[in-house]
């Protein structure tokens, strides 16, 4: 018998009828638990009235008891709160919330809906969960998700902390919980296979590919329905809730077992110096539009969370996704930062990457605000501070902020070092300078700012688009899975296939797309900024040509394993790029600087096929730079060929003794493991010319007389 049945019965009760309980207090919101039982409180300016539902399991088909919020004692302002003696971390409950259904005045209220908790910090599915429920006119008790009570501080950390790592000393690795283990060919058991348990796995090859930190996918709890018919939400960016962990992503199927098991590979990843940012989605719900279902936030207060159209029945949709959260609404605004400051104290992560994140400089109106309330409390919220705040500067509506984006402290992915760098390997004309920029920490586009390099997040690709496999093995989308005619996507990939669409066999093809993978992957790493690169493109993971893999959970998007054996020269290829980007191997390497910040404060030179002769006309194909790098006594000059037939590039001169001071560190042309060695074992060359291949990158080396 339940704790809430043996309750009941000792007070003569039956399932479904009132509760013992108290008036509660209004603060904090959520539910939280005590000793003596767990208060609730939820925001709700217009519902009429609000029911507590307590539930004995995730799918009873009715609560097991219900306390029914007196407007008089259970209100203070637009806070619905009681307290409930007895309850436990682990409890499963929902909210009822009673008003107006009239949507021309933007009121949804249906209490017919099972409602998630704002602030729960758990959520539970039952296996017949049904979106399609959340949106009919019946009850949707048995099949809908509902929140767990947790208690943060019942956990124990074993001293961990956020790592606060500094951003030039910062490798991203952006990757999905569940694709990074969910293959047959992960290694992990059958039981833990795409959940934080199977990641905790695989974290020394994390450490043994030597990124700093990983970006997780959104790993808030998301609708997984919410997607064409006959596929599923695979990406998670239809978020229900700002609190709780994705509950698929546990290997445990008991209420807590998410929150604990997120907490374990926060941890663990602390332990192996790897930081932790988390995806997150505060633009919109899984909601959706008018035709959406009520999940938590339409029912409990829809004109408050949403921007309403002039027509209060539509939603304004700037997030491509049918709603946008109302951000700088006080309420909303509190919620978010209640949220990321759950995550940081409660949960350790280190840092946020968000989504459209330019939809949050929106007013209620949909007009875009020159200093944005929530992206300023973010920005100054004291417990925050250190914390790594990355935006993705646009949104789906034509507002783009790259360089512009509001604050101090805000990172930015930086989509142009994405283009440029795209169309520059490609061989587009007029696409030498500004990659050039790129390549500099695109002062071009940061300098009025007159910040750190590490302000731009440079990256060829993400989970948005083509992998690097595919960027050079593809001209054209392939998205005809995704049951949308081929017309969802970006159509402009600036992608080239080399020669042949898709898989091939052909070995000079295949030796071409090689060396433009190892060309992206080496100028990201030694661009000034912050690396960033996509889970599986170390070893050319494939998606078939698929830009917009987002409800397919299958092999296409999972990470296979047996590409680290077949791939093997491109894994170790990365794997050195990042060791020399972080010095790693080095004595004493806490009192070292990074490359990162060795390039910042270099002393550099611009050269063509003739030193200090650069070709910026709008026919170039190629570039070369030195940067003097007084630091560590040495000189660094890098090629770039992306012209179609081999070059001789003249090399400057080194003040040294040596007869052949130039050493060759790496060379994307050759074969491995000839085209990158250990940096402090390079061979020398001979001459004062170096031929660069077509399509390729060369990096020398030089030793310099200490000052």
């Amino acid at each position: 018998m339940t704790k809430i049945a043996a309750m009941a019965r000792r007070e003569g009760g039956k399932p479904g009828a009132a509760l013992e309980s108290s008036p509660g207090k209004s603060t904090p919101l959520g539910a939280t638990p005590s000793e003596a039982g767990v208060n609730f409180s939820v925001f709700s300016r217009h519902a009429r009235g609000v029911e507590l539902l307590l539930f004995d399991g995730v799918g009873d088909r009715r609560p097991a008891r219900v306390v029914r919020m007196d407007p008089a004692a259970n209100r203070t302002y637009h806070y619905w709160h009681v307290f409930v003696p007895g309850l436990r971390a682990g409890q499963v409950y929902g909210y009822r919330a009673f008003g107006p259904f009239d949507p021309r005045r933007g009121m949804r209220f249906d209490s017919t809906k099972v409602l998630l908790d704002p602030y729960g910090r758990g959520v539970v599915v039952p296996r017949n969960y049904s979106r399609e429920a959340a949106r009919g006119k019946e009850d949707n008790a048995a099949t809908a998700m509902k929140s767990v009570v947790v208690d943060p501080g019942a956990y124990n950390w074993e001293g961990d902390r956020p790592l606060q790592r500094p951003s030039a000393r910062t490798v991203i690795y952006e990757m999905h919980v569940r694709g990074f283990t969910r293959h047959p060919s992960s290694g992990v058991s059958e039981e833990t296979r795409g959940t934080y348990v199977g990641l905790i796995a695989k974290i020394p090859y994390l450490q043994q590919l030597g990124i700093t930190a990983v970006e997780l996918l959104p790993i808030f709890q998301f609708d997984a329905q919410d997607a064409p018919p006959g596929l599923i939400n695979y990406w998670g960016y239809q978020p229900v809730s700002f609190f709780a962990p994705h509950q698929a992503y546990s290997s445990r199927r008991d209420p807590l077992g998410a929150v604990d098991e997120f907490r374990d590979m926060v941890k663990v990843l602390h332990r192996a110096g790897i930081e932790v940012i988390l995806d997150v989605v505060f633009n919109h719900t899984s909601e959706g539009n008018h035709a959406g279902p009520t999940l938590s936030l339409r029912g409990l207060d829809n004109s408050t969370y949403y921007i309403l159209e002039q027509d209060r029945s539509r939603y304004a949709d700037y997030s491509g996704c049918g709603n946008t959260l109302n951000a700088n609404h006080p309420i909303v605004r509190r919620m978010i930062v209640d949220s990321l400051r759950y995550w940081v104290e409660q949960m350790h992560v280190d840092g946020f990457r968000f989504d459209l994140a330019s939809i949050l400089a929106r007013d209620p109106s949909g007009q875009v605000m020159s200093n944005p309330p929530v992206l300023w409390d973010i920005e100054s919220d004291p417990m925050l501070a250190g914390t790594k705040f990355i935006a993705e500067a646009w949104d789906a509506a034509g507002l783009y902020q790259v360089g512009s984006f509001i604050g101090d402290s805000w990172k930015e992915w930086n989509g142009r070092f994405r283009d440029d760098a795209r169309s520059f390997f490609r061989g587009d004309r007029c696409s030498v300078k500004p990659f050039a920029d790129r390549m500099l920490g695109s002062p071009e586009v940061y300098a009025h700012k007159e910040r750190e390099p590490e302000q731009s997040i440079n990256f060829v690709t993400s989970h948005d688009g083509f992998t690097l496999n595919d960027l050079v093995s593809y001209d054209r989308k392939h998205n005809e899975a995704n049951n949308d005619n081929n017309r969802d996507g970006a159509d402009d990939n600036r992608s080239w296939n080399c020669g042949i669409e898709g898989p091939t066999d052909d070995p000079a093809v295949e030796r071409l797309r090689n060396r433009q993978v190892k060309n992206f992957l080496t100028v990201t790493m030694l661009s000034l900024g912050v690396p960033m690169i996509l889970m599986g493109d170390e070893v050319r993971r494939t998606q078939g040509g698929n830009n917009n893999a987002y409800c397919h959970d299958d092999e296409n998007n999972w990470f296979d394993w047996s590409l680290t054996t077949r791939r093997a020269d491109v894994l170790r290829f990365v794997r050195l790029l990042i060791a020399r980007r972080l010095l790693r191997n080095v004595e004493h390497e806490h009192q070292r600087l990074s490359l990162n910040q060795l390039l910042g404060q270099a002393r550099w030179g611009w050269h063509g096929t003739k030193v200090g002769r650069p070709d910026w006309s709008e026919n170039s194909h190629s570039i070369a730079i030195s940067a003097e790098l007084r630091q560590e006594n040495l000189l660094l000059h890098l090629i770039l060929n992306a012209y179609w037939e081999p070059l001789d590039f003249e090399l400057p001169p080194v003040d040294s003794s040596e007869e052949h001071p130039w050493r060759r560190w790496l060379d994307t042309a050759l074969d491995s493991p000839h085209d990158i060695v250990d940096w402090r074992m390079s061979p020398p060359i001979q001459g004062g010319t170096y031929r660069v291949e077509s399509r390729s990158v060369v990096a020398l080396l030089a030793t310099i007389t200490p000052q």
